[in-house]
């Protein structure tokens, strides 16, 4: 595209093309035109399904109370371009092209939305019986697994495995969770705040198995470093994920440690025209003072909203819009219904709203007297009402705040 037909066309003119068809993708596509952008969007998904939501797959999709979790789009009303079971190769910036399986693709906005991929157990690629839970092809693999009841061992004491554990429990499975850690979600949480939660695991009829590291898995069995061995009709794997960026290898883009694309404050990457958001790029935080890579699905939803004004308003020359969130997420597992708003690592003072061992309760971490995160078990006023105490910034008193019957907005100091 020439200077002059850029100009003349702004942001309209330049034609956008957003890689990976999730939550973040279809998002930034919807947004763009929400926005008013009138130029061309293509939207290229790896897979072939129609563009779905992720977090039905460990819940009703499994166990068979839904087909499927569809967008509720109407893409070709909002004249997007759907490209589905296209796979992405690479990038050219220089030339303003996507390599990808059916031939090169140009553009004058590229945003990268590819997402997190889950992380394989060692050992265990090909092995029959072995199961990720990332796709609605590998919800569908699992779902008559359940409904045989089988035997079923879960890697990994996280997000996944704890709803993985719920739902197969529901489906009348016997299930033993193994965790290489002494504690359910060591990655995520303080030892104090989620050791109460072990206790959830038996509640269920689900066997936790701590400083448990598998040797290897074979068919039907999981073997242990300490010699016990676990039958298993099938295995389920959640031990993490990854940005899926590999396909970035070579093109400039810079990378962090974790793989992740390292934007900036507006979400731009370190290549001109580039834009990453959702589970594969990480942003600076003003707001916590680091840089923070999300692997949840608030992020996916807010992100695209700053990459949408920022492409269209870098070309009519509108101040930028800044990405600086409050991180939420939200899981459900074993009848209850844990929420998360913040980052505590910042955090100088760690304070309880109710009893640990009971049905609900909530963990509030502040700095310098002000709210930067807080998580709620069976207390979703307690996260509406402290999410919004952490984006205002507010002084709370922390004597009020440890008494669960005082709502948090009426601990303010």
């Amino acid at each position: 595209m020439s200077e002059q037909t850029q100009q003349e066309g702004g942001a309209s003119g330049r034609r956008v093309v957003v890689v990976g068809a999730g939550m973040a993708g279809v998002q930034t596509a919807v947004a763009l035109r929400e926005q008013g952008f009138t130029g061309p969007v293509t939207l290229i998904g790896a897979e072939p399904h129609q563009p779905y939501d992720r977090p039905p797959l460990s819940k009703a999709v499994l166990l068979g109370k839904a087909e499927g979790s569809a967008f509720d789009v109407d893409f070709e009303s909002l004249g997007i371009e759907l490209r589905l079971g296209c796979e992405v190769l690479g990038v050219r910036p220089a030339d303003h092209e996507l390599d990808t399986e059916a031939g090169p693709v140009p553009y004058d906005v590229l945003v990268l939305a590819t997402g997190a991929e889950p992380i394989a157990l060692p050992g265990a690629r090909g092995v029959p019986g072995v199961h990720l839970l990332r796709t609605l092809d590998d919800a569908e693999r699992l779902r008559p697994v359940l409904a045989r009841q089988h035997d079923i061992v879960v890697v990994g004491a996280g997000w996944i495995g704890a709803e993985f554990a719920t739902a197969a429990r529901e489906a009348g499975c016997a299930v033993t969770v193994v965790e290489a850690a002494d504690r359910p979600l060591a990655g995520a949480l303080p030892a104090e705040v989620a050791a109460p939660m072990a206790s959830w695991y038996a509640d269920a009829g689900v066997v936790l198995r701590t400083h448990a590291r598998v040797e290897r898995v074979e068919p039907g069995a999981v073997l242990l470093h300490d010699g016990s061995r676990l039958p298993a009709g099938a295995v389920v794997v959640g031990i993490g994920a990854r940005p899926a960026t590999d396909w970035l290898a070579g093109s400039g883009i810079t990378l962090g440690t974790n793989g992740d694309v390292v934007a900036d404050g507006r979400l731009r990457t370190s290549v001109p025209d580039v834009y990453a958001v959702g589970d594969c790029a990480s942003f600076p935080s003003g707001r916590y003072g680091e840089r923070l890579l999300v692997h949840h699905w608030d992020n996916a939803l807010q992100g695209p909203r700053t990459v949408a004004a920022n492409i269209i308003g870098e070309a009519a020359g509108e101040p930028a819009a800044v990405y600086d969130p409050v991180p939420y997420f939200w899981s459900e597992q074993f009848g209850r219904f844990v929420q998360y708003a913040g980052h505590h690592a910042s955090a100088d003072t760690t304070l309880w709203r109710g009893e640990e061992s009971g049905p609900a309760w909530t963990v509030c971490w502040l700095r310098e007297s002000r709210l930067v995160a807080l998580l709620a078990v069976g207390r979703p006023r307690d996260l509406a009402q402290g999410r919004r105490l952490i984006e205002a910034g507010t002084p709370m008193d922390p004597e009020l705040l440890t008494d669960p019957a005082r709502p948090l907005k009426a601990a303010t100091a």
